[in-house]
């Protein structure tokens, strides 16, 4: 039922899909991004020894979607860098971040309820990016489903899938964070979004684009805000994978582990074990060489 003087939901989702995200949901988008950059070990650190490294940085969290989405179709990755006011907002969000008069900046932007209102706001920016991606590489190629879905993946979650980039630029080394190990949500949403907008660009999803960028933005909005809120790190895709997974892919065997920890353990006692006893002629013979030595 709807309420009287309320838009039709295809024009309430038509009115979202048009809405504009520069400059306020792009200020959002950096400011988190750069905000969790700060909370990185070593960040505050880095940004006073190498202001320059840390702001390489910062524009990786900003922009690295872009940069890896146009390696992706052949383009130059510095592309996006030409957009100057974008460049120069992520630029100024990363100075007040790290550099702000008594943390002012940090400690106003990583208020919890404020913060909430970034994050939701990051997302709108997240979910129009998937679009954009399965867009721009259909306009490439108009029957690559899967180069669609990886550019709207690498669109929606490029920054993550870049993090092992990103800690060498800090210094630091970390193979086994790398994201396509172990999934994020937020790269897990991209991937399955990426899935419906190619699905929704190729006709076989009956949707219009507007309304699929509004129920997954809400969805999504939802979900980052409470697991933000909650301070949780378990993906709601949690239960359904843990159904299908072991049907579609199996589990791993329980007894492989343990039956190589016995064989090792088998290994490291054989290496160790005592000498064998010696036989009775041999201790007879040790008898009699003692006794001829004493005798002499």
């Amino acid at each position: 039922m709807e309420l009287p003087g309320a838009p039709p939901l295809a024009e309430l989702a038509a009115a979202f899909a048009a809405l504009p995200v520069f400059p306020l949901f792009d200020a959002a988008y950096f400011i988190v991004s750069v905000l969790y950059l700060k909370y990185e070990p070593g960040a505050v650190e880095m940004s006073r020894k190498s202001p320059f490294a840390s702001w390489l940085c910062a524009m990786l969290h900003c922009f690295g979607s872009y940069i890896l989405a146009d390696l992706l179709l052949g383009e130059s990755p510095i592309q996006y860098f030409s957009n100057n006011s974008s460049v120069l907002l992520a630029t100024a969000v990363w100075y007040l971040m790290f550099f702000c008069p008594m943390n002012l900046f940090y400690k106003c932007v990583s208020f919890l309820p404020l913060k909430l209102i970034f994050v939701a706001m990051k997302e709108v920016v997240r979910v129009r990016k998937i679009a954009a991606g399965v867009h721009h590489a259909h306009h490439h190629y108009h029957h690559g489903w899967f180069i669609m879905m990886a550019t709207g993946w690498v669109k929606g979650s490029g920054v993550a899938l870049l993090s092992n980039l990103e800690q060498l630029l800090r210094g630091v080394w970390k193979p086994e964070t790398n994201e396509i190990l172990h999934m994020s949500f937020p790269t897990k949403a991209s991937l399955y979004g990426t899935v419906l907008f190619t699905l929704q660009q190729a006709h076989w999803l009956p949707v219009s684009e507007a309304n699929l960028i509004f129920f997954f933005t809400m969805f999504m909005m939802v979900c980052k805000v409470f697991m933000t809120a909650t301070h949780s790190h378990a993906s709601p895709f949690a239960p359904l994978e843990s159904c299908l997974c072991p049907v579609l892919f199996g589990s791993v065997p329980g007894g492989h582990s343990s039956h190589h920890h016995d064989q090792h353990g088998a290994s490291q006692e054989g290496s160790h074990a005592p000498p064998p006893a010696k036989s009775k002629e041999e201790l007879n013979e040790g008898t009699r060489k003692r006794k001829a030595k004493k005798a002499e």
